[in-house]
């Protein structure tokens, strides 16, 4: 029996992990944890740990590894100390970390420490911020890689990683993207006390380096909003650094009957709200990543996500309100045709037949740099 701890600290990395969890948790010769910290144990954000518990896993582990007042580095060391006393006891043979967060930071660290095999989910992407920083980080404390394209593997070899420990697999959202099984627009509706159907989604997130402008860049984007006139679905940014200067922000929507706004919305509904919206604003990889897979139109604002995929869907601007507004207006309701970037929706199936062989349980602890001849 093969122990696998999922690491999830976000609502977004969770959408990710879901299909890979579920999976291993009906394999006879393995056996799932889910470790759930972060943003998921913050009520500010929804207390999305919630979510985590009705999928009714067998094993699920909470840690609160976060204060308000606490900065990246603090949540690094709270999260190693309390991951590396959970795995103590559980003795798990495989951690599973997702993309770019500084508690997947803390799992390629606990689990390379106690030689621990480390997978790692979608390294070898580009991102703003200090996000980058921290994937590439992780890459290269990470055993095994799941990467969502030949782009992202290439990235990877690049870094020096051996190519046998690298597998394409897509991105693992797209399982659920792609599964049929989401919710009507009405029940989302009904669920969140959305008004409208006609709506667009926006998403904005610190860019931790450029803090100096977020507040104008902010204002940028809402000052398009309102003036657009168009009915949104507006979900609180990520808590990094910065995160309270864009809440602040949206209180300027606060009483607008055409703007509804959430700290967090459950990952099926979300993707319904993405899948049914006229357009996608902000920063947040769901509109360079998800949207496209939809056919959703996509305004990226920034560099935050900039150059990390190539649909004609999306729409890269500065953070600039006229530019803003009027892409608004060209873009809203456009449809554009599914673009798979990030794979096509069976990443939990790869990933399962990957983890199911005998020979990669034989992979070495020790890693070693592939020198490019």
């Amino acid at each position: 029996m093969k122990k696998i701890v999922f690491l999830t600290g976000t609502r977004a990395d969770y959408g990710k992990l879901k299909s890979l969890i579920t999976m291993v948790e009906d394999a006879p010769d393995f056996e799932a944890h889910v470790f759930v910290t972060g943003m998921h144990m913050l009520h500010k954000y929804g207390f999305t740990v919630q979510e985590v518990e009705k999928s009714d896993y067998k094993n699920i582990y909470k840690y609160i590894n976060q204060h308000a007042a606490d900065t990246m580095d603090v949540i690094l060391a709270k999260t190693i100390t309390g991951l590396s006393d959970y795995v103590k006891e559980v003795q798990p043979d495989m951690i599973v970390v997702h993309g770019d967060r500084v508690e997947a930071m803390a799992g390629a660290i606990v689990g390379s420490l106690n030689n621990i095999l480390v997978s790692h989910i979608e390294g070898g992407e580009v991102s703003g911020t200090i996000d980058e920083l921290i994937r590439h980080a992780v890459s290269k404390m990470a055993h095994l890689h799941y990467v969502s394209n030949e782009t992202a593997k290439k990235r990877l070899i690049q870094l020096g990683e051996t190519e046998k420990s690298i597998n394409v697999i897509g991105s693992p959202d797209l399982d659920i993207m792609s599964s049929g099984s989401l919710p009507t627009l009405q029940e989302v509706r009904d669920r969140y006390d959305i008004p409208f159907d006609d709506f667009g989604v926006l998403m904005y997130h610190p860019v931790t380096t450029e803090l100096e402008s977020l507040s104008d860049n902010i204002k940028c984007v809402v000052d398009a909003v309102i003036a657009s006139n168009k009915n949104f679905v507006v979900i609180y940014p990520n808590n990094d650094h910065g995160t309270d200067v864009i809440i602040n922000e949206y209180k300027r929507f606060e009483g607008s009957e055409n703007i509804r706004i959430f700290p967090s919305v459950r990952f099926e509904c979300f993707l319904t709200l993405l899948k049914k919206a006229k357009i996608v604003i902000g920063n947040s990889s769901a509109g360079v990543r998800e949207a496209p897979f939809y056919g959703i139109p996509s305004l990226d604002i920034g560099t935050r996500q900039k150059n990390r995929a190539t649909a004609l869907s999306i729409k890269n601007l500065k953070n600039d309100s006229d530019t803003i507004l009027t892409g608004i207006e060209v873009e809203y309701g456009n449809k554009y045709e599914k673009f798979f970037e990030f794979g096509n929706g069976e990443s939990n199936k790869r990933f399962m037949n990957s983890v199911s062989s005998s020979s990669l349980w034989e992979t070495e602890k020790q890693k070693v740099f592939v020198d490019k001849v």
